[in-house]
């Protein structure tokens, strides 16, 4: 969650296309919001998706290495040696 000091707003200046600017000035008279709350929404659904795709390709990385460390009965083996040594450190 944010506090009251993140949510405040700041101004930002941008430059777009022309095409874009009609197109949010249309969904502007269709639906009766404001330019700052499209734009600050389609900001925060790009974020999102970026950390949304980060996680998925950090995901997919480590099933990856796993599927390696798995097949290998070296790295296997290395790996339990390695939990062991964590198990010995906890106790």
């Amino acid at each position: 969650m944010y506090n009251i000091g993140q949510l405040e707003k700041q101004q930002v200046g941008l430059r777009l296309p022309k095409y874009l600017v009609e197109e949010i000035d249309e969904f502007v008279d269709k639906y009766v919001v404001n330019r700052t709350d499209i734009i600050t929404e389609a900001i925060k659904s790009y974020l999102a998706k970026q950390k949304e795709e980060e996680f998925y390709k950090n995901f997919d990385t480590s099933c990856k290495e796993l599927k390696e460390v798995l097949d290998d009965p070296k790295k296997l083996e290395a790996l339990k040696s390695f939990e062991d040594l964590i198990d010995e450190l906890d106790d």
